[in-house]
């Protein structure tokens, strides 16, 4: 991080006195912070204490002349090699999701043309609401970075999500951004799925298959580590969030089928999720065990890898994963032709790898079969993650040609 200049916008909330401490670790790294206040986060952290800590005049207002002459609002907001919302509330979201500029924060943010990260903060309510939901989906198309919350017990009371990340947290989200840009894959966008999907019986019961989620979660770190911007697709699964990724939480395989349509245009997609091939309509009320066996109507979920290849926005690289208990190479080139992936990664799960902490797959393409040793999935996926860095270099060189 030496050298490179943050812009740090500061927003309401209790947990504005964790933006101090993440000025501290930026500094002792080397960057620059220049701090902007909004209205709300003045009530917990002071000026005076922003531009102490950080060696700069703290920005609060629009309608500064002073400021106006000496650094106008549109170099302010350019100036920077990254811009940080922390925290990010409630409101501060649905103002940026809006593209409203009413004060000197979102007037920057709108005025911006690098790179946005947003670590939100507020009531788990507040972060669970449908409206906020639908705003930081929106951010999320519109390319700007969302971390997750933490999860845990809050100033008000309430536990559950919506925590501010700790500092260091914070600071590595950072540092993956400034890692991402010289990276193999700078400048790709790649969909990842992980996790299960859970398709409901009744309002207890689901449909699941046994995934961790650890080795899509695993590839996505490793691809945001070369570079590539990482749309996270996740089943329920209990994992932070791969510094730098973009991630949308799903349950059914319905869900995740409309959350990868909407993360299109997508250099890559790699689907590792363990996707529930058949759904039922569920049951308004619990199904009651007195009553005998229930007569579940059973339907086929959607195709995912198919519905991709078919699709006339179909990335260039389309990984699936086949998990398989036998025949697993002869399954694997099948579902190869069937699908119609460009390359299918096998391994066979009869023993403890949904959950384990170890892989051992094969890689089959048009071009033949790679067996790779058993390995840690970190190491999976970064082999992976490489391979499809080396693809999509080789598919540019063809394209210039």
């Amino acid at each position: 991080m030496q050298g490179k200049r943050i812009l740090l916008i500061v927003g309401g909330g209790i947990a504005a006195y964790k933006a101090c401490e993440l000025v501290r670790l930026i500094r002792k790294r080397g960057g620059s912070v220049r701090c902007v206040l909004t209205k709300g986060g003045e009530h917990f952290v002071t000026p005076m204490t922003l531009a102490a800590l950080s060696g700069q005049e703290a920005h609060t207002s629009l309608w500064s002349l002073k400021d106006e002459v000496e650094m106008g609002h549109i170099e302010l907001s350019r100036a920077a090699d990254l811009v940080v919302v922390c925290p990010a509330s409630a409101d501060l979201i649905a103002k940026m999701a809006a593209g409203l500029a009413d004060d000197l924060a979102t007037t920057l943010l709108l005025a911006t043309d690098k790179p946005v990260l947003a670590v939100p903060a507020m009531n788990v309510r507040m972060w669970v609401h449908s409206a906020t939901r639908r705003n930081v989906a929106r951010l999320r198309e519109d390319g700007v970075q969302v971390m997750e919350p933490d999860e845990g017990e809050m100033a008000c009371g309430e536990f559950g999500p919506g925590r501010l990340p700790e500092p260091e947290a914070i600071l590595k989200a950072i540092e993956a951004s400034f890692g991402a840009s010289g990276g193999a894959l700078a400048g790709k966008h790649v969909i990842v799925t992980a996790g299960p999907t859970h398709e409901p019986i009744d309002p207890v019961r689901v449909i699941a298959n046994r995934s961790s989620g650890r080795q899509g979660f695993a590839i996505a770190a490793a691809l945001r580590q070369l570079g590539a911007r990482v749309t996270l697709v996740s089943g329920p699964v209990s994992l932070a969030t791969p510094a730098g990724a973009d991630r949308i939480d799903i349950e059914t395989a319905r869900e995740m089928a409309a959350a990868v349509d909407r993360a299109l245009p997508a250099d890559a997609a790699i689907l590792v999720a363990a996707v529930a091939d058949w759904r039922v309509e569920p049951s308004a009320e619990k199904l009651k065990k007195a009553d005998g066996p229930p007569m579940l109507d059973w339907e086929i979920n959607p195709d995912i890898l198919g519905l991709l290849d078919g699709d006339e926005q179909r990335p260039g690289l389309l990984v699936g994963f086949a998990a398989e208990t036998s025949n697993v190479i002869d399954r694997a080139r099948a579902k190869l032709a069937a699908k119609g992936a460009d390359w299918i990664v096998a391994n066979d799960v009869s023993g403890d790898v949904m959950g384990g902490e170890d892989n051992q797959v094969h890689l089959v393409t048009a071009d033949g079969i790679e067996s790779w040793p058993k390995m840690g999935k970190d190491a999976v996926a970064a082999r992976l993650a490489q391979r499809v860095a080396e693809h999509l270099a080789k598919a540019n060189l063809l394209e210039k040609k």
